[in-house]
């Protein structure tokens, strides 16, 4: 092959394989008695190491140095490592298009970067204007990129996010806005809202917490009064539901 015809099968430019030539990175190869040099298919399977290598952020320096471990290979050996290295990446632009997919179907109100258990989870909820469900939705959305969840707390939880029921649940907390603390529909709905929330979930969720130093305080001062009693009930009823799951784990 051809300079040109090599940098055309690996992706690269004709300037840059000559500048491996020139920093050592490239060996030289035979040159044709035109004066053309005649590369190898190992020198394909080189560049396109290095090219590799390179995306990933290496210096030259530090991709030479990879190359000076991977000397006296076979070539077999080192095209079954690009093979893989190549299934890798293929694995990876896949599940970042199965996510984009996930986005494009929640609707073109929907720009956050979602993982796809709650991409998934949120498209099985129906529609709504309540405030309450618009703030959890938040609280979701944050939680989900902390990484403090996995996808089968998500899972868990489609059940909920399926059910009409939830709807109204949601809109008894919006008229608590202007409620007192001591409003007598706090205690109810704070029981409601735990009852509906299946045994799953709680088993789902590593015990100590999703939450962070300083979490608690800044949801709760999201709400109203009335309200923020109301969430601090079920957050209270959930760190014990997680906790005694936790602990019937360990007997078991």
């Amino acid at each position: 092959m051809r300079i040109g015809e090599i940098a055309a099968l690996v992706g690269l430019t004709t300037r840059a394989i000559r500048h491996y030539h020139h920093v050592g990175l490239l060996p030289e190869p035979e040159r044709r008695p035109n004066g053309y040099r005649a590369y190898t298919v190992r020198d394909a399977v080189l560049l396109a190491r290095v090219r590799r290598l390179t995306e990933l952020g290496l210096s030259l320096d530090e991709v030479r140095d990879v190359l000076a471990d991977d000397a006296g290979r076979e070539l077999a050996e080192v095209l079954a490592e690009l093979d893989a290295d190549l299934a890798r990446q293929e694995a990876e632009l896949a599940g970042r298009r199965r996510r984009l997919a996930l986005l494009l179907a929640a609707g073109p109100g929907e720009t956050e970067p979602l993982s796809p258990g709650l991409a998934a989870l949120l498209a099985k909820a129906p529609a709504t204007d309540s405030p309450a469900a618009a703030l959890d939705r938040e609280h979701l959305t944050l939680i989900d990129a902390s990484g403090a969840v996995g996808e089968e707390v998500y899972a868990a939880l489609a059940a909920v996010a399926a059910d009409p029921g939830v709807l109204a649940l949601y809109e008894r907390l919006d008229a608590l806005a202007d409620a007192p603390e001591d409003d007598p529909r706090i205690g109810p709905l704070a029981d409601a809202l735990v009852a509906a929330v299946p045994a799953e979930v709680f088993a789902a969720i590593p015990a100590g917490g999703p939450a962070a130093p300083g979490f608690t305080e800044a949801l709760l001062a999201e709400y109203a009064p009335a309200q923020a009693e109301v969430v601090r009930r079920v957050m209270a009823a959930f760190a014990d539901r997680v906790r005694s799951q936790g602990q019937g784990g360990d007997q078991a």
